[in-house]
This record gives structure tokens, C-alpha cells and sequence, in this order.
């Protein structure tokens, strides 16, 4: 059938799974504060445990939704197929497509796979799997990276995405790692749009057991951003992360607020901020990628945090983001508890998504 024919099978669905969500559907994704709150911080046996069996198998854990719907067809295909030939690579494709991976990075993947079995010399279908596996580990090898902090402080981060994303609960596991790590940190509730927010932002800050700088919903978010800032300096704190009005990303003037605070980060620090780190849901398919795009064009994107891995069947879309936007992805969310948010390793995805 080829790449052309799927799409076009596809059809009207295509358009449905990757249609911009709208702000209400986005937030019905997160649960309320407090009982996300109360899930990150259980300390009981059964999460000791889980963090007694290493991050490998907690990775693997999450990404159980992706490798059954991506790897195990590829499998099924590879074992069903006697000889290598144009079949095989439109249904390699068909599967590719289907974990999100997207139809430009798609046919990336697949003409490299192409030409490494070619200069291999490869007949044998059962070889194209660790060829396909290679291939995805170096588009991700390209397209990652640690979070870079400064020895000055106070370190700036930025936070931004839509609503729903999975933004506040980022911010919250981000402020939990940097007090585990014994520095002072603050929150900024400069998402001032939506008085949910900034309440959210206060029950994790009080949840966590750090410092928070408010106004009263509707006041100037770069504002809020400054009055961070200089608090951060007053108070001697290490880290200042800055939460950001999240509407939908084709809401022109939040997207103008965006470019604002940024401009006012600038200005405090001579330079931008630390991080500046766009949170996507990984359970949107390709309106992730849409996001980044955009988020991309309003502010200086640093990197990528990829949440809800955990929740989809579309990891492949951090394959996308890598390959299309050249955008480091730097923590991905594979559960609710504060250590869910992992620092992204190309080695350990791939091979909790590829390994036995």
C-alpha cells in the first residue's frame, strides 16, 4: 500500500487524533492537586519497592503501553515475513506511524534502515530489528541532554506548555529534586490567567515545602516573573522556577505574555533563563509536536519534558520531537510519585522498549 496509501486509509481519523485539543479537554487529563499530591508523596512498601528494582524496570513498567503497540507488531511483522522486501518496509511504516512516531521522521527512520541493510548485506527479516533499534537509539543519542544550571545563583527555570500537559505536577517533582539535593527554592505563579493555577501552584509549593511568589489573579504575569526573581536573590535561594500561562498554543496574546516574560527574565539576569522547558503530553500523539513548534517560536525552548508516558500507547512521539525539532528531551514522567520524573537516557528508552 505505501506510506501515500495508509494515509489515506487513515483518513478522517488522522485528522481527529492530531486535531489541536482545546483547553477544557486538556485539563480533564490531571487530577485534582491534592490527590496528585498525595499520590507522589506515598513513601509506603509497595513504592520502596519499586524504587528498589532500579530505574530500568520502572522505565520499562511505564513504556509497557508503547512497546506492546510499536515493538510487538514489529515483531509480529518481522517473524511473519520470509524475505526482506517493499511489504515489509510499508508495513515497518504502518507501524511506525501508528506509535506516532509521524510521517516525515517515519520516512527518515525507514530510508536509513534501508540503507544500513543494504551495506550490511541483510536477507534475513529477524535482522532488520536490531538495525531498526540502532536507528532509533542515534536520532535520540542526537537530540538529548541534561539540565544545565549555572554556579551562579539564583538558576532560572521557565516552565511552559498547555494547560493539562502535566505542567504544575512538573514544576512540583522538579522543586522535590533540587530541596532533596539541599537547595532553597522558590515557585512563581505567573500563570495569573486562570486563579486555578496560581491555587494548584500553592498546594504543591506547601505540599513540597518550598517558598512561593503570588498576585492576584489577572495581575501582570511578568510581574510575577520579576517579583520571583528579586525574591530569589533577597532570599538566598539556589533555584527560581517560573510557572507560565498555559492556554491553548494558538491563543496569540498568551503566546505574547509568553514572549514578555521571557524579555523581563532576560533583562534580570543578562541573559536568559537557565531552562527554559516546554512540558508536553506524550498521550496527544502529534499535537505534542505541534506545541513544541510553536511554544518554540514564542520563547527559547532549552529542552523538552515529555510527561504521560506512563498513560499512552504513542511513546514514539518523543522519537519526533528529537528528529523533526532538534530539540533536547531532557526529563521524561513515567508515573505520579516525585521520582517519576526521570532524567531522559536514549540507552535505557530504547532498550525498555526494544530488550527482553
Amino acid at each position: 500500500m505505501g506510506i501515500s496509501g495508509w494515509l489515506r486509509r487513515r483518513g478522517k481519523k488522522e485528522e481527529k487524533d492530531t486535531a489541536p485539543l482545546g483547553t477544557d479537554a486538556l485539563e480533564k487529563r490531571e487530577e485534582a492537586p491534592e490527590k496528585q499530591a498525595e499520590a507522589a508523596s506515598q513513601e509506603g512498601p509497595d513504592h520502596q519497592q519499586e524504587s528498589a528494582r532500579g530505574l530500568f524496570a520502572r522505565l520499562k513498567e511505564g513504556l509497557s503501553r508503547t512497546r506492546s503497540s510499536f515493538v510487538a507488531r514489529v515483531d509480529t511483522l518481522l517473524s511473519s515475513h520470509k524475505r526482506i522486501d517493499e511489504e515489509l518496509f510499508e508495513e515497518l511504516e504502518e507501524a511506525l506511524i501508528q506509535a506516532d512516531v509521524g510521517v516525515d521522521t517515519t520516512l527518515q527512520l525507514v530510508d536509513q534502515v534501508r540503507e544500513r541493510i543494504k551495506a550490511k548485506g541483510i536477507t534475513d527479516p529477524e535482522e532488520v530489528r536490531p538495525i531498526l533499534r540502532q536507528t532509533i537509539l542515534d536520532v535520540l543519542r542526537a537530540n538529548t541532554g541534561a539540565l544545565e544550571l549555572p554556579a551562579e545563583t539564583p538558576a532560572v527555570i521557565m516552565v511552559v506548555g498547555v494547560n493539562g500537559a502535566g505542567k504544575t505536577t512538573t514544576i512540583a517533582k522538579l522543586a522535590h529534586r533540587f530541596k532533596s539535593q539541599g537547595k532553597r527554592v522558590i515557585l512563581g505563579a505567573a500563570d495569573t490567567f486562570r486563579a486555578a493555577a496560581i491555587e494548584q501552584l500553592e498546594v504543591w509549593a506547601n505540599r513540597v515545602g518550598v517558598e512561593i511568589i503570588k498576585h492576584q489573579p489577572g495581575a501582570d504575569p511578568a510581574a510575577v516573573a520579576y517579583d520571583t526573581i528579586q525574591a530569589g536573590r533577597a532570599r538566598g535561594c539556589d533555584v527560581v522556577i517560573i510557572d507560565t500561562a498555559g492556554r491553548l498554543q494558538t491563543k496569540t496574546n498568551l503566546m505574547r505574555e509568553l514572549e514578555k516574560i521571557g524579555r523581563v527574565v532576560e533583562k534580570e539576569l543578562k541573559g536568559r533563563a537557565a531552562e527554559v522547558l516546554l512540558v508536553v503530553d506524550a498521550t496527544t500523539g502529534q499535537n505534542a509536536l505541534s506545541q513544541a513548534k510553536l511554544f518554540s517560536e514564542a520563547v527559547d525552548v532549552t529542552g523538552v519534558v515529555l510527561t504521560k508516558l506512563d498513560g499512552t500507547a504513542k511513546g514514539g512521539i518523543i522519537v519526533a520531537i528529537a528528529a523533526e525539532l532538534g530539540l533536547p528531551v531532557k526529563l521524561i514522567g513515567i508515573g505520579e510519585a516525585y521520582d517519576d520524573l526521570r532524567d531522559f537516557d536514549p540507552e535505557g528508552f530504547v532498550a525498555a522498549l526494544f530488550d527482553a
